[in-house]
């Protein structure tokens, strides 16, 4: 059975023979259980060119220990890390019952499943042993009034060597902090005794990359070797900041946020199909608003391969959206409103979509396209070509930008506004809602270099942003209530909820339409629009 952890630690240098400091007065520590020792034995593997450790992924499989099994250690999402400790998400598969027990056991392929989760990164090349480590661990507990372990303190001996055409012998000692059920603040506590007690952060954040560190190619910017662009190496961006350093910024940070989410897609987990077509948009959004950083000729096939994406992605998060939508309005009827039959109905007309729409993802992320799409925006980031006025401050270059889109959504605005009622001026909505969308964007990737006046500006957009897709969203179930009605109608079953279902969707796109209205005249205010007349 697959496991998944969220692994949240810190490693420090440590001298052979190191006695840990005393651990037992840290914040909400009650009892300090150990050491118990153990030796783990573990076998990594990567492409040739280890594009996994490059991107911060490792891919081990390793005896001893309770955990025994092939381990997998992702990234987080960045947007949904914990705020001041370092994390991974850590997925677990143990031996099948046809491999050997451990010292006779041999190595075997790797999990189909862990071979398609690590595809964004080693895209498609073949996955080889690069390093076997073994490692003498001291394991100390650190537990609550409970006796529940808060963190494990562990002290390693570490012997490694790289596989290949050549080997490479090394040891070290270590000390790692991992959290298994306590706070970030005991992490931060632990961190700040182990450092009076002489220990210093260690160089790298995996045994792995310290062990293959020589073998990296020199180009690496990742985060075991090599030199970051300066508009990726954590430099802060402000208003006299190149606009060139401030939109590869932002594109870079949707290019990770999607190789990030790509795992979590492919395990169809909780809202991450909604939060990697969000970003794909983001991304799309930032090259049809920047040409003046980066040319357009340079982004337009990105920009339809990220549409398609983002249209691959939106069948099934449309589904689900309608699906929850329906399931709730459903809960407010009365009983005899909402019979079995009704809600037989819609779960059946929803779920067969919802799994079309899912085998579709997987097709498209399995798919050369999609890596092909993966290529071309690292090509893009690594060496693409950048326009004149990306050297320019961004204080003088992006706010024509955000004025640019702003002004797209006010004509997209008045034209709905002069629209009567109907389909037609529905559909002019949503026009306007993209650009909302757009705009909004345009401002969020400025924020870092010009401030209050782009968040404000971001703020209020994504307010109109929001009714206006809420408006879009009753539309389509108005429209989704009639079309499951049909259906049951001709089955013979009576169709009065689907009915209520739908004017309930048409009184919700009026009130959200009304909604939108108020939230333009907010946004279009002298103090929101400030940073359009730069």
């Amino acid at each position: 059975m697959t496991t998944e952890l969220r692994e949240t630690e810190q490693k420090f240098e440590a001298r052979p023979g190191l006695v840990l400091p005393p651990l037992d007065d840290l914040p909400r520590v009650a009892q300090v259980s150990g050491p118990q020792d153990e030796t783990l034995t573990a076998e990594y593997y990567d492409t040739n060119d280890l594009r996994l450790l490059q991107a911060g992924v490792t891919l081990r499989r390793r005896d001893g220990g309770a955990d025994a099994g092939w381990h997998l250690k992702l990234p987080e999402d960045p947007e949904e890390a914990p705020a001041g400790a370092p994390a991974r998400r850590e997925i677990q598969v143990p031996f099948d019952g046809g491999e050997r027990t451990a010292g006779e056991r041999t190595a075997g392929p790797v999990p189909d499943e862990l071979v398609r989760l690590v595809r964004v990164h080693s895209r498609g090349l073949p996955l080889r042993p690069v390093a076997r480590i073994q490692t003498h661990r001291h394991r100390t507990t650190l537990r609550g009034a409970d006796g529940a372990s808060l963190a494990e303190v562990v002290a390693d001996e570490v012997a490694a060597q790289t596989l290949g055409s050549t080997t490479t012998l090394t040891r070290w000692d270590e000390v790692e902090v991992e959290l298994t059920g306590g706070r970030p603040q005991l992490l931060k506590a632990a961190n700040k005794r182990l450092r009076r007690g002489g220990l210093r952060p260690a160089a790298y954040s995996a045994k792995l990359e310290r062990v293959l560190a020589d073998a990296l190619p020199a180009h690496a910017d990742g985060p075991a070797g090599g030199t970051a662009p300066a508009w990726r190496a954590g430099h802060k961006l402000t208003a006299s900041s190149p606009a060139g350093d401030v939109v590869l910024a932002f594109v870079a940070a949707q290019v990770q946020r999607i190789k990030a989410l790509d795992p979590a897609v492919r395990r169809d987990e909780p809202d991450a199909v909604h939060q990697m077509r969000v970003t794909a948009r983001r991304l799309r959004a930032a090259f049809q608003d920047f040409p003046m950083v980066i040319p357009a000729a340079m982004t337009l096939h990105a920009r339809d391969e990220l549409r398609w994406l983002g249209q691959v992605l939106g069948e099934a998060r449309d589904n689900e959206v309608l699906s929850e939508r329906f399931r709730s309005e459903l809960a407010t009827l009365p009983v005899m409103l909402s019979p079995s039959p009704v809600r037989t109905r819609i779960t059946a007309h929803f779920a067969a979509r919802q799994a079309a729409a899912q085998a579709s993802i997987r097709q498209a992320l399995d798919s050369r396209r999609y890596l092909a799409l993966l290529d071309e925006l690292d090509l893009l980031l690594s060496n693409g070509p950048l326009a004149h006025a990306a050297s320019a401050p961004a204080s003088e270059v992006l706010p024509h930008a955000i004025a640019r889109a702003y002004r797209r959504t006010a004509r997209r605005m008045r034209r709905a506004q002069r629209m009567q009622a109907g389909p037609a001026r529905d559909t002019a909505l949503h026009e306007a809602r993209k650009a909302a969308k757009r705009s909004r964007y345009a401002a969020e990737a400025a924020t870092p270099a010009l401030g209050k006046q782009a968040r404000r500006f971001a703020k209020r957009m994504k307010a109109v942003q929001s009714a206006l897709g809420d408006h879009h969203d009753a539309v389509t179930a108005g429209v989704a209530a009639r079309q499951v009605s049909v259906h049951a109608h001709l089955a013979g079953e009576d169709t009065f909820s689907f009915g209520l279902l739908a004017d309930r969707a048409h009184r919700q796109a009026t009130d959200s339409r009304r909604l939108a209205m108020a939230a333009w005249k907010r946004a279009t205010s002298r103090k929101a629009t400030k940073i359009t007349r730069r």
